[in-house]
Formats: C-alpha cells, sequence, structure tokens
C-alpha cells in the first residue's frame, strides 16, 4: 500500500506541477479486501457506522459531551 501511495502522490505532483505536496491524509486506516466475508463486514460498518455517532467520543453533539462535569 505504501508503494501505490507514493507511486501515485508522485504522478499527481508531476501532473499537477505540485511538487512535495501531499496527497494523502495522514493517520488513514487502510485494508486490503480478502474474501467475501470480509467485504460484507465492511459493507455492515459503512452501513451501520452513522447510527453510532451520536456515541463516539469524537463527536462533540454528543448527549454526554453536552452535559457539565461529564466524564
Amino acid at each position: 500500500m505504501q508503494s501505490f501511495k507514493s507511486a501515485a502522490t508522485r504522478a499527481v505532483n508531476m501532473t499537477q506541477g505540485t511538487q512535495g505536496e501531499h496527497l494523502w491524509q495522514r493517520g488513514y486506516y487502510e485494508h486490503v479486501i480478502r474474501d467475501e466475508e470480509d467485504l460484507n463486514r465492511l459493507r455492515r460498518y459503512i452501513e451501520e457506522n452513522p447510527q453510532r455517532w451520536g456515541l463516539d467520543e469524537e463527536n462533540p453533539l454528543r448527549p454526554s459531551a453536552l452535559t457539565p462535569n461529564a466524564a
């Protein structure tokens, strides 16, 4: 994956004339889908993940984040 991202970044920067510019988001989670079961698990995650946003610790609008002195 690292080789692909490096080659893609070089190609885009050469095409766009943007030498040294970053193309990829830092800390991005990458996963190679290996089989049908893995694909289906990821599909479920994508479908269900928005429903869990209200519980996410990084969601500034989750109910516990709005309560003073919440742990």
